[in-house]
Parts: structure tokens; sequence; C-alpha cells
């Protein structure tokens, strides 16, 4: 299986790479600027991509004929806490985490859209219950949540636009992971998230098409 992760560099997306390699697929690790700790894995099989998906018609390297698995992995938190409470969130912090984490994967996706369909792939965007309005019971973290639920509805229209073409499409929330976003603070760790992820992904679910699914397989409304 040939797949491509976006935000490979570190946390999940790290994460998602090493158990893809692991289960002996062959890997295409993307990252902004740094490959970070995907330098120190040794694999014929991971190939590394420099990609800014916050940039139209960003340069990228070699990429596969097909893609089997397309996981939408990079995004940003944007200012810590306090700069996204109501009276401190500015349009442009909103603007640079939409962008990265909306207009982001959209993208990605744009480009890569055909060499999905070739193998009638799957495509999982990264999400979070953060962009939950059914869930949100304490406010705050403006940019973050706005750009999470704006993916998980561009996700739903991938997924209804990409079904006659065979490609799966689903939306995962990994959980609150214990990475350097949030400062290691969290309740699950990386390898537990993803395992769960992975799961999801490789049920393939087509009632769950678009829907917001959680690392345990969980429905969230949203």
């Amino acid at each position: 299986m040939k797949v491509l992760i976006t935000g490979a560099n570190r946390g999940i997306g790290l994460g998602f790479a090493r158990h893809y390699l692991e289960q002996g697929h062959d890997v295409w690790a993307c990252y902004r600027s740094s490959p970070g700790k995907l330098a120190g894995l040794a694999c014929q099989r991971l190939h590394l991509l420099q990609w800014d998906v916050a940039l139209d018609d960003a340069p990228v390297g070699e990429l596969p004929d097909s893609i089997d698995l397309l996981i939408n992995n990079a995004g940003i938190y944007g200012p810590g806490k306090d700069g996204q409470e109501l009276a401190n969130i500015t349009a442009d912090a909103m603007l640079e985490v939409f962008n990265v984490d909306c207009a982001g994967p959209l993208r990605v996706v744009q480009r890569l859209a055909n060499r999905v369909i070739s193998s009638k792939g799957v495509i999982a965007n990264i999400s979070s219950k953060m962009g939950s309005s059914d869930d949100n019971s304490s406010g705050g973290t403006y940019a973050y949540r706005a750009a999470k639920a704006g993916l998980v509805i561009v996700s739903k229209s991938m997924a209804v636009d990409l079904a006659p073409h065979g490609v799966f499409v689903i939306t995962l929330h990994p959980g609150w992971v214990r990475t350097d976003m949030v400062n290691n603070t969290g309740l699950i760790d990386v390898d537990r998230s993803v395992s769960g992820m992975a799961g999801v992904i490789a049920a393939r679910n087509h009632d769950q098409a678009g829907l917001l699914v959680a690392f345990d397989g969980k429905v969230i409304p949203y």
C-alpha cells in the first residue's frame, strides 16, 4: 500500500509514518521545513517530501503515481489559549489557522485527487472533537475550533464528491493526545491514537463516510 501523510515530522503524523512502515507499506512522509525525527527512520520504503500545505502550488518532490491512503494530518493550534479568548483573538490569527487546518487539506486533495482515484483509495482528514458545536461547552479557542469545524464540512463534501469515483473519505478525531502541540498533556499516547485511527481507516465503514469518527470508532455529533 502507498501511504502519503502530511505533517509527518512529529506527533501524530510521525506516529502514522512509523505505524505504516512497521506494517510493511511504502510511506511518503511530508514536512513543512524540517524532517525532524523522520530523519532518524532508516527505511527504504520511506520517502521524504517537503510540502508546506499553507501555500498554493507549493513545490513538492517526486510523488507516487497512485495513492492508496492519504492522511491529511498537518495542522497548527495558533495562539495559546489566552490568545484565542473572545477579547484577544484576531482576524489574522483566525485566517492563519484556517489556512493551514482547513484550506490546507483541501489544497492537498485537489492536487492528489486523481492519484487517489486511480487506486480507489482512502482519504483520512484529521480534525478534532473541538470542531464539534455539539461538544463545545467551554467556549474559547476560536481559531482552532472554527478551522477544525470547517474541515469537518469540507471533508463531508469530499466524501460526497469522491464516492462516485470509488474513494472513501473519513474525518477523524485522534483523541486528546500527548504531543508537542499540547505541551505533552493529554489522556492517551500517540501509539494508542494512531493504532485506533488506523483501525477505523482499515474498516472502511461506508456508513461513516464524511462523519467525524473518534480513534475508538465512536461517531461524534458535530
